[in-house]
């Protein structure tokens, strides 16, 4: 069945007011696993409210409309909907606590035709509600299998980044806790696939696995890490494509190209020798 075009191009997102404490955002890094060596001064840092930085990466999580492709409205088979690719641009360093304006809409979507689903690319502004300063734009296609066919047009989105053909200039392996899910969803993420063992069965997989946005945030903390010297204000973007599932207790191994100010990157399970993020990219200041 396809989706309900007209229904979609006249949705209203009302602005999202989200207000957020220093304990939000110590949680949120918790979540990706900062402070895995609590004597790491560095990272302490995103998780200890003396000096308290917030990870870049936090963005996505703010001012999130929540999960509206559910609403009967769109016409959207919510079951069969997957998360694409996520793109970050930051203007600002993140406050540590304020209140922001998370301000949402549908940029396009493409038809890829029956049978094969269809394409939303949706954004959304992060404005300082104090300020009136857009802090980041957070972006994201969305994959609807099986929702094609309604007479729209096929548009391509943004080009993926191509990685080099070389081997990585830096590798960094990051562990996940098999409760790295249960955390992470304590920063507004509970859909059920990620706690719930039957819920997880239903869809095909052998257990709850973990959040996209929180490999995603992996990424952040890869990168921080290894290319910015844990300095949040040098990350200014971080694009990648999902590629596959992460199950929390697996390791992340990140492979990362450095080119001046340009970084690429993906990111691979080495216990089942397969890609989870790719054609990454990071942008620094």
């Amino acid at each position: 069945m396809p989706l309900d075009i007209d229904s979609l191009n006249a949705w209203e997102f009302k602005d999202l007011e989200h207000s957020y404490t220093k304990r939000d955002t110590m949680l949120y890094a918790l979540g990706l696993g900062f402070g895995e060596d609590p004597n790491d001064e560095k990272e302490l840092a995103y998780v200890y409210e003396d000096g308290l930085l917030a990870a870049p990466s936090m963005a996505v999580i703010l001012g999130y409309p929540g999960f509206w492709l559910s609403d009967p409205r769109t016409g959207v088979d919510w079951k069969k909907v997957l998360h694409g690719e996520q793109w970050l641009d930051v203007f600002k360093p993140l406050p540590v606590e304020g209140k922001v304006i998370g301000r949402t809409r549908i940029d396009h979507i493409s038809d890829k035709g029956v049978g094969k689903g269809a394409v939303l690319y949706i954004s959304r502004d992060i404005i300082d509600a104090a300020s009136n300063e857009t802090l980041a734009r957070v972006s994201m296609s969305t994959f609807a299998r099986g929702d094609g066919g309604f007479g729209g047009e096929k548009i391509a989105g943004p080009i993926p980044a191509t990685l080099p053909d070389r081997a990585p200039d830096h590798i960094c392996e990051m562990t996940t806790l098999p409760r790295q899910a249960l955390i992470y969803r304590l920063s507004g993420d509970h859909n059920p696939l990620h706690a719930d063992p039957a819920v997880a069965r239903s869809v095909g997989f052998d257990r709850p696995i973990l959040h996209g946005l929180a490999t995603y945030g992996l990424g952040c903390r890869a990168i921080l890490k290894t290319i910015c010297d844990y300095d949040a204000s040098r990350l200014t973007g971080l694009d990648v494509r999902f590629s596959a599932p992460v199950y929390p207790g697996e390791t992340v191994r990140f492979e990362i190209w450095r080119d001046g100010t340009e970084v690429r990157f993906r990111a691979v399970v080495p216990e089942r020798n397969v890609v989870v993020l790719n054609n990454g990219a990071a942008r620094l200041a």
